[in-house]
């Protein structure tokens, strides 16, 4: 028994910002003032609030220290473990309180959030089976294999209202009984891990923070659906969740909740893991199992849907990571305590990897129905430097953007497929006033023309003619005739392409249009960027008025553009000017203009 537990977040953010140094120096410093026998040092997954990275927070007072260095452990260690004085200068600040130190769910962050998919993370050890089993972990698995019948656990997922949150968001209870309903002598089960869309990390911090979840969901699908094998397919960019992963999975098998007769049941299932390559276009289901079974990943046409024709030729049941994180918690709780739960057709929570223009970058779960406001304004904690918000990229490449003006749209599925944007995956690209969105739909048009497998001429050939006239546009070259080609081909291709990649690639461009025309038309009429985003639009000056003559633009100037004496008023060579911006950055009396 333990008095003090320190839970350190191990997560790939908090990795990268030596957090694996900290926990060294954590038990390193606790043995040497004699501790290791009161004092639990716990290695986690991600608590959410990535910004604040490395985490820390000591039980059982709750404390939440923040940006914790490798310098502050002997502090934390001598004064808090030791003394019990707590380290005050540490704490994240919004915990700290003239009477009392508030514990991190009484946050802004965090007093909204309503955690399913994400319960465990943060809170467990990953890689100990044990932890995960004193968190309930397995005993959805035993009440489906001792208690329920297959089609009754289908029906509970049914009567869940659970929908897919991998982006398309199709009934989850629906699929499994498709998949169950087709008899062969094989069937399979597979977790789509991988997660492309950039900025997104939701489900890699499921399998990094509660890797047993996925586990025994995947065993639950198994059951339900006459599956006896699964695979898991996960990117090799994420090691340390394919390390958590390979860990529970051979827990898993050691206490006997994996492969032959489980629970004495006569069921029998197994996991494995597949490593994907990082290709973007691996997220379609059909696609993903092409890849698995070794060949290049491309998808196939549909139908036959997976349900009867998936993996290896046999019926399968696809699903995301975060799906089925649901899972367990749908079973032990029950069909009608998920349903009460956002809203009428879009059950539960959802997560969003939150990131962008926000002061809150991290991982949130909010109900569903929940408004972009509340999550920009109140968990995200609003926009930095006072800036204003212009828009929320939702969905990635696949997705639309959400403007201002629509900020109090409650976040569900047919919420965004209403004024033409997608839940996608989760991510959430926060942005601002300085956010050029011609140059966004460009990067995101940039992103799905490299990531498109080539299969089908729509997609391969058409993403390429939509980068080359937004090319045109950002460069002051279009016509407002080519503004109308630009929508007539998203449409064709959004029409005729194979797959979601190719379907979905225009909407970041539709998307803009609806939202942001004016900016599109700035462009092209009046030749300038509204936001000074794209360089062939924008030009520097220098305002007599405010130049000092300090000379200082001149001298960090890469191309020798501005010219000028000591205390006489400077000039740009506009000519030679490569637009980089130096000079604005440089002069300290605001005397360098940006048109």
């Amino acid at each position: 028994m333990y008095r003090s537990h320190v839970l350190v977040c191990g997560g790939t953010g908090c990795t990268s910002s030596n957090s694996a140094a900290i926990i060294e120096a954590l038990e390193a410093q606790i043995a040497e003032k004699g501790l290791s026998d009161e004092i639990k040092v716990i290695r986690t997954g991600c608590f959410g609030l990535c910004a604040l990275g490395p985490i820390m927070i000591v039980y059982p007072e709750g404390c939440f220290y923040s940006q914790v260095k490798v310098e502050d452990v002997p502090e934390i260690v001598e004064e808090h473990l030791l003394k019990g004085r707590i380290v005050t200068r540490l704490l994240y600040d919004e915990t700290v309180h003239p009477d009392e130190i508030k514990s991190l769910k009484e946050t802004d962050f965090y007093a909204k959030q309503h955690r399913v998919a994400l319960r465990n993370c943060g809170v467990i050890d990953p890689e100990n089976i044990d932890e995960y089993i004193a968190y309930d972990g397995y005993q959805a698995l035993a009440k489906c294999l001792k208690e329920l019948t297959p089609e009754q656990v289908v029906q509970i997922v049914k009567d869940s209202g659970l929908r897919g949150r991998g982006g398309g968001g199709f009934p989850t209870g629906l699929k499994w009984s498709f998949t169950a309903a087709n008899q062969a002598d094989q069937k399979y089960v597979v977790c789509n891990a991988d997660e492309g869309d950039p900025g997104a990390f939701m489900d890699r911090s499921v399998l990094e923070g509660d890797p047993h979840c996925i586990v025994e969901a995947m065993t639950i699908c198994g059951y339900a659906t006459g599956a006896t094998e699964g695979y898991v397919y996960v990117r090799a960019e994420y090691p340390i969740a394919v390390k958590r992963l390979q860990i529970a999975i051979d827990q898993a098998r050691e206490y006997g909740l994996l492969g032959k007769n489980i629970f004495d049941s006569g069921f029998d299932f197994d996991l494995h893991i597949r490593l994907g390559a990082g290709a973007f276009v691996c997220g379609e289901e059909t696609a993903l199992m092409t890849s698995i079974e070794g060949n290049r990943g491309e998808p196939r046409p549909r139908p036959p849907y997976p349900a009867v024709k998936g993996l290896f030729k046999k019926p399968t049941t696809e699903n995301n990571v975060e799906t089925f994180a649901n899972i367990p918690q749908i079973i032990l709780n029950g069909a009608e305590w998920f349903a009460s739960m956002g809203t009428e057709k879009s059950k539960g929570t959802k997560v969003f990897a939150l990131g962008g223009k926000i002061k809150n970058t991290g991982l949130v779960e909010i109900p569903m129905g929940t408004t972009l406001r509340e999550i920009i304004e109140e968990i995200g904690g609003g926009i930095p430097n006072g800036k204003k918000f212009k828009a929320a990229q939702t969905g990635g490449p696949s997705g639309g953007c959400i403007p201002a003006s629509l900020m109090d749209t409650p976040i569900d599925y047919d919420n965004l497929t209403a004024i033409g944007c997608m839940m996608g995956s989760g991510g959430l690209i926060v942005m601002d006033e300085d956010n050029c969105m011609v140059d966004i739909a460009k990067f995101f048009l940039d992103f799905t023309v490299d990531e498109s497998c080539g299969k089908c001429t729509p997609c391969r050939v058409g993403t390429k003619r939509l980068r080359e006239m937004l090319e045109k546009i950002t460069d002051g070259k279009a016509t407002l005739e080519d503004l109308d080609k630009l929508e007539e081909l998203c449409y064709y291709i959004k029409e005729n392409s194979l797959c979601g990649l190719g379907q979905t690639a225009p909407n970041p461009v539709l998307a803009t249009l609806k939202f942001f025309r004016d900016e599109y038309v700035a462009h092209i009429v009046d030749k300038t960027c509204p936001a000074g985003v794209c360089k062939k639009l924008v030009s520097y000056s220098i305002d007599a008025e405010k130049c000092k003559g300090c000379t200082a633009c001149a001298r960090k100037c890469p191309v020798g553009a501005i010219s000028g004496a000591v205390k006489e008023i400077h000039s740009i060579d506009k000519e030679k000017c490569i637009k980089c911006g130096v000079c604005m950055d440089t002069c300290r009396f605001g005397a360098v203009v940006k048109k």
